[in-house]
């Protein structure tokens, strides 16, 4: 069958991409503290708070707390192998992200909540802002908070809840295409922060955090092409 042709290919190029995440986070957070290029809390380079580089922080924070969320909701609705690993992998990471650019904001001394009143996004003006994303809840609404979406990508609120109303391989299409299009909206804010934001070791994890989703969602792709499904336009 198709799926076990591929599984091992699979478990490969997540053990490398694991491994590249790894070993990035490590230096990223030394460089961060000040061990390293980066801007500590004392250093002169230290971003403001409507920086481009708090606003990602705080933003990609947001954002990847809604994929961890996903991801365990779906592996508890599937027993699919590859589902569930994917589910934990995308879990990993993103959590372990979120805690490093958390942990950015602690360091800076800066607040994890845009002051007054900023918009979800707005740091990203300069590239088109929340002109990002893919489907509907996270293109044009994005930033809205519409039934719970607050930026390009993510899922709202109803479609969490059918998300956990599912079970099998409905689950599992339905994950993989929201899953789609959240990574969507995590690599163009990613890349805007990669061209807009100033501390170095910030740009490096933006920069992996495009190389790691991308190769996860030619991933979901395949998934979903073997369950005869495919991304929602």
């Amino acid at each position: 069958m198709e799926r076990r042709k591929t599984r091992r290919v699979r478990r490969a190029a997540g053990a490398a991409v694991a491994l590249a995440l790894l070993f990035a986070g490590a230096a990223t957070v030394a460089s961060a503290r000040g061990d390293g290029d980066g801007a500590g809390a004392g250093d002169a380079r230290v971003p403001g708070a409507s920086s481009a580089d708090a606003g990602f922080a705080r933003d990609m924070a947001v954002h990847h707390q809604q994929a961890v969320e996903m991801s365990f909701i779906v592996r508890d609705r599937t027993d699919d192998e590859d589902v569930r690993r994917l589910a934990y992998d995308i879990a990993n990471t993103q959590a372990n992200q979120r805690g490093m650019l958390l942990g950015w904001l602690d360091l800076w001394e800066l607040p994890k909540v845009a002051p007054g009143g900023e918009q979800p996004m707005a740091w990203m003006a300069d590239t088109g802002g929340t002109g990002h994303g893919g489907h509907g809840s996270g293109g044009s609404e994005a930033g809205s908070g519409a039934d719970g979406v607050l930026m390009a990508g993510m899922a709202s609120r109803s479609e969490l809840a059918r998300l956990n109303r599912l079970d099998g391989e409905r689950a599992e299409v339905f994950f993989l295409q929201l899953m789609t299009d959240h990574h969507k909206g995590g690599v163009a804010m990613a890349e805007a922060c990669a061209s807009l934001c100033s501390v170095p070791a910030e740009q490096r994890l933006a920069r992996g955090m495009v190389e790691g989703q991308q190769s996860e969602l030619g991933l979901m792709r395949d998934m979903l092409a073997e369950r005869e499904a495919e991304p929602r336009p």
